[in-house]
């Protein structure tokens, strides 16, 4: 390019007496600025990954740092046209929020600009080539998440800003047992976050074309908890209405028709979440606490992921009293008269309700229910999970929090990581047969002398993590194992993907002829 403009102004400098020379040089010169300033042209418009490591460029978009990404944003324009969030079927509570003022302060890039972080520990760039996974996470409107908690955006916007550390709070009571889609689209948003120190698991990325699975950021549950019932001329549930939707949306998206939803992620840990979508959108991949109410070719182990209840008891810390200190010898508080596999609740009632040192009484989330189970829990050996309505009850998470041991009596019962966790080595496990034999539960546990308790309450302590919920999350939390778990389950259906594609191209031309 310097050569070629020393070429034209030497030109321009020339006598008049080499016109002809002249004027050829002049054209050569205009050419070769010309040719130069296409072949720019075209270079700067060819750049993408190949141009730049791989690394970089994959870390400046999901950061969302530079102009080279393929921003495929807003998907709230192709939904079905949604009621406005204050409309008569839309009456919650607005004022509920978290106010997190717990931030540590650490220096950014530019040594002389300081970062509020939220969390613990120090504020580092998730490097693109560690993550676990790539995630995509559709913009759908705040009707499907956070506007279910009364949270309404200005001026347009899907997401709470999360990096100033007040999100809308999740209800309490038993609603926060079934949170999960709560706590896992935080932590995607907080991806992206630089305020906000947490695992690079998951990464949230703004092209589909780059995410290794797609999330559905609806919070189910809490739509069957709220908003399941008719309100007022209600003919149609929101509830309904709301899943009726998202299949519409979802079958209308190139990334649902790629590999037909099987690369999808869809939370529905409430049993009954879902009842309406869930067969039509039975490709995706489920978060669910059991299978308890699903047939088998909708949700299963092979293509399904289990996750744990939030337990809503207290988390015992360092204080977790040992053997000596727990005096009552098996505690269990609920409902007891269930329907289905529930009715072996009402048989183990009767055989233990006289028992020395056996605590098995009626019990809800009422009149301090929960603070009673809390404190009962921490002063018990064993703790009993037995079948309810579902395999699966939030006890035995209530049970590890408490560093309690859990007895499971469920034969159907499905647990969250058991690929990567030996349960037999903190839980002790009974058949309902076994369990319902006169005097057998009772003589099994006293036989469970101190150093063999010990032994798995320590190993209860060391695990207990894995089943905390958090914002920010931690390493090795709940959050974080089910990220892992996904990546593992996903491991398996690219493979099958993979195979499925080998004669795609045949396919293909066979059509076209």
């Amino acid at each position: 390019m310097v050569l070629a403009f020393f070429v034209f102004f030497s030109v321009i400098n020339m006598q008049p007496s080499n016109y002809e020379t002249r004027k050829f040089l002049f054209c050569l010169c205009f050419v070769s600025i010309l040719l130069l300033s296409l072949s720019c042209f075209f270079l700067l418009s060819s750049i993408n990954s190949s141009f730049i490591p791989d690394s970089v460029f994959m870390l400046m978009l999901v950061n969302d740092t530079a102009e080279l990404r393929t921003n495929t944003n807003s998907n709230a324009d192709k939904l079905p046209h949604l009621p406005p969030a204050n409309s008569p079927s839309v009456v919650i509570d607005t004022k509920r929020t978290i106010s997190r003022t717990q931030y540590n302060v650490h220096r950014g890039p530019d040594s002389n600009e300081e970062i509020r972080v939220l969390g613990q520990g120090s504020r580092k760039a998730c490097d693109i080539n560690q993550r676990l996974l790539k995630v995509f996470m559709y913009d759908l409107p705040p009707e499907f998440h956070f506007g279910l908690l009364g949270w309404k955006g200005k001026g347009g916007e899907v997401w709470p800003e999360i990096s100033i550390g007040r999100i809308p709070e999740y209800p309490g009571g038993l609603n926060l047992q079934h949170s999960i889609e709560y706590w896992l689209t935080l932590d995607l948003l907080s991806s992206n976050a630089r305020e906000v120190v947490r695992p690079c698991g998951a990464i949230r990325v703004k092209n589909s074309s780059l995410a290794d699975v797609i999330f559905v950021p609806f919070f189910s549950s809490l739509s069957y908890n709220r908003y399941s019932k008719l309100h007022g001329k209600e003919k149609v549930s929101k509830n309904k209405m709301l899943q009726n939707w998202l299949v519409e949306f979802l079958m209308a998206q190139k990334e649902w028709t790629r590999y037909g939803g099987k690369d999808h992620i869809i939370v529905a840990h409430h049993p009954n979440s879902m009842l309406d979508a869930r067969r039509k959108l039975e490709s995706a991949m489920f978060v669910l606490a059991d299978f308890g109410r699903y047939p088998v070719e909708v949700a299963n182990i092979e293509k399904d992921i289990i996750a744990p209840y939030r337990h809503v008891v207290s988390t015992t810390g360092d204080d977790s009293v040992s053997f000596e200190g727990r005096p009552m010898l098996v505690y269990f508080q609920g409902a007891i008269y269930r329907k289905d596999g529930g009715i072996i609740r009402q048989e183990l009632y009767y055989l233990l309700k006289d028992e020395k040192d056996v605590h098995f009484a009626f019990g809800s989330a009422r009149a301090n229910g929960i603070r009673g189970a809390s404190r009962g829990m921490a002063l018990s050996k064993f703790c009993l999970n037995i079948a309810g309505d579902t395999p699966s009850s939030n006890r035995l998470f209530d049970a590890i929090a408490s560093h309690c041991i859990p007895v499971i009596i469920s034969d159907d019962i499905e647990l969250p990581f058991e690929d990567v966790l030996d349960y037999s080595e903190f839980c002790i496990f009974v058949r309902a047969s076994d369990a319902t034999k006169q005097g057998f539960l009772v003589n099994l546990l006293r036989e469970i002398k101190r150093d063999e308790w010990t032994k798995m309450w320590k190993r209860l302590k060391q695990i207990a993590h894995h089943f905390e919920y958090q914002y920010p999350s931690q390493p090795g939390d709940a959050v974080q194992m089910i990220w892992e778990a996904i990546a593992r389950k996903m491991s398996k259906v690219s493979l099958k993907l993979h195979r499925e594609n080998r004669f795609y191209r045949l396919q293909l031309a066979k059509k076209s002829n």
